[in-house]
């Protein structure tokens, strides 16, 4: 729409500048050229009166006369001025003039005399030109406020667009309620007004789904957890063969039908993250840092934060927060000396790389092949954490990737917001959550 504005715009002021521009160049030099052949005329009128009157006495017109009528007055163009008497006899004053030359002949009222008037018209369309290239610029100068006044309207209307495409977008992940402040234009806040109230409905029956989907989960837990007792009992309880083979079978299927539920209430709790937004990268790590530099100083060992203010990404703040969560836990068990979290330019359009690094031994050249493989772990964990960690990283478009082995290195690549949108300003600002405590459980892993 910014670049259709723009095209209009700036269409429409040169059209109007040609339409009114060119007619008013082409009247301006005619203008010019036309009043320069009228003083010409005057000047000869004004001649030919005085030199009849000399005839009619039987005089000549004296140089004097004949220089005032070849120079004019002040403005005037010079003149060749040539008078041709009765008797003959032709008097002629000024210098042969360069082509093209304008000719203004006259003749007395008593048809004894005439005089004629040469003058260069060089000058004349030297005027006119300027007059043209006056106009030239004139026109310049209204396109180029046409253009600034196009920019300017297209920021004031694409703007809110794109911030409130961000909001709906926001809104139909189910995350936030979108927050739009009014942007003076009426169809564009009638618009984000009904998108508040969308937002209002579709919030209150995501809560609904949500609450119904765990309290289903955990009203079949609670019995799926009962059988799984019974079954357990009577398999140490009886000393039927068939029937323990029976119950082992059987706890096997629920335990099986437990897995499923609980898959099922974990992506249901993931897709309520909703969708990527812009992050300032220093909020989510600082947040990070202040939760772990205790329990790091706790352990005689430092966390150490080299992260740039202006770096913004689009990622989702909780996944963010709990992946790196996940890389200071690994590093806090696994490493040793000084953990450091750094970010740095990555590539073209402001892709951004997170960095967790420590003075450890870093990762077995066994294990490293394998890091990122569910249950690939070598210190008791589960072996989920950088799984984990992996599929979080890439559901918001970025990758997690071990960069350096030993000392270790882990980078995650970020997509950095576009330097032509302000994200304070188009895109609503993101939140940061906090995950230690909630997914510290089971985001555990291995980096040897």
């Amino acid at each position: 729409m910014r670049r259709r504005v723009l095209q209009a715009t700036i269409s429409a002021v040169a059209v109007a500048v040609i339409l009114l521009g060119v007619p008013l160049g082409i009247f301006g030099a005619r203008y010019v050229v036309a009043g320069a052949e009228q003083r010409i005329s005057d000047r000869l009128d004004a001649f030919t009166l005085t030199v009849s009157r000399a005839v009619e006495r039987g005089e000549r017109p004296t140089d004097d006369q004949l220089q005032r009528a070849a120079e004019g007055r002040e403005g005037d163009l010079p003149a060749r001025v040539t008078v041709s008497l009765p008797s003959g006899e032709q008097l002629t004053y000024g210098e042969e003039m360069a082509d093209p030359v304008v000719v203004k002949a006259r003749q007395t009222e008593s048809g004894r005399a005439w005089i004629s008037f040469e003058v260069s018209a060089r000058g004349a369309y030297i005027q006119a030109a300027q007059i043209v290239a006056l106009v030239v610029v004139a026109g310049v100068v209204a396109i180029g406020a046409g253009v600034a006044m196009a920019v300017w309207q297209a920021n004031r209307l694409s703007a809110p667009l794109v911030y409130l495409a961000a909001s709906a977008e926001q809104l139909g992940s189910g995350q936030v309620r979108p927050s739009l402040d009014p942007s003076g234009v009426e169809e564009i806040d009638l618009v984000a007004a009904e998108l508040a109230r969308s937002g209002d409905r579709l919030a209150g029956r995501l809560a609904a789904e949500r609450q119904f989907t765990q309290d289903a989960s955990h009203q079949l837990r609670t019995p799926l957890t009962a059988l799984s007792m019974r079954l357990e009992e009577i398999m140490l309880t009886s000393t039927d063969e068939e029937v323990v083979d029976e119950a082992r079978v059987s706890l096997e299927q629920v335990e099986r039908l437990v897995t499923v539920v609980d898959d099922l209430l974990a992506t249901s709790r993931r897709s309520q993250g909703g969708t990527t937004e812009a992050v300032v990268l220093l909020d989510v790590v600082r947040q990070q840092h202040e939760e772990w530099a205790d329990t790091f100083a706790g352990a005689g060992r430092e966390l150490v934060l080299d992260v740039a203010e202006d770096h913004r990404v689009l990622a989702t703040p909780g996944a963010l927060a709990q992946v790196i969560a996940t890389l200071l836990e690994n590093s806090l068990k696994y490493g040793d000396g000084t953990t450091t979290i750094r970010s740095k330019p990555s590539g073209p359009k402001n892709a951004v790389a997170l960095e967790v690094t420590d003075q450890g031994p870093g990762v077995d050249d066994e294990i490293a092949p394998r890091i990122f493989e569910r249950g690939a772990s070598t210190g008791g964990s589960t072996g989920l954490g950088l799984a984990l960690a992996r599929d979080l990283v890439a559901a918001d478009g970025g990758r997690l990737e071990l960069a350096q082995r030993r000392p270790p290195v882990f980078r995650i690549f970020l997509s950095g917001v576009p330097r032509t949108l302000d994200p304070r300003v188009v895109l609503p600002p993101g939140t940061t959550i906090s995950s230690r405590g909630r997914r510290r459980g089971w985001l555990h892993h291995h980096e040897d």
